[in-house]
């Protein structure tokens, strides 16, 4: 619900989606139906993990992926999107 109501709200969307990320055909499905760009954010490298976490669904619906920063993935994808916003 909350990724519907921000569609037209803000300028795009910054998520880390967690255990749903390679999971949930539902939240895949909500993303590619709203018109916000969605950034998908990880604090660790989900590619360094477990070979089920290497396939995001998520992922298949958003702009872009920062991954592997720790904390600093949030503040990368927003700076990202503030770039791509000024071009």
């Amino acid at each position: 619900d909350l990724l519907q109501e921000a569609d037209g709200a803000y300028d795009a969307i910054v998520l880390n989606a967690g255990g749903y990320t390679h999971t949930s055909v539902a939240l895949m499905d909500c993303i590619a139906a709203i018109t916000v760009p969605v950034y998908e954010v990880h604090i660790s490298n989900p590619l360094a993990r477990e070979e089920f976490r290497h396939n995001s669904l998520v992922g298949q619906k958003c702009v872009g992926t920062v991954s592997g920063f720790g904390l600093d993935s949030y503040r990368l994808a927003v700076e990202g999107i503030l770039s791509q916003l000024a071009d």
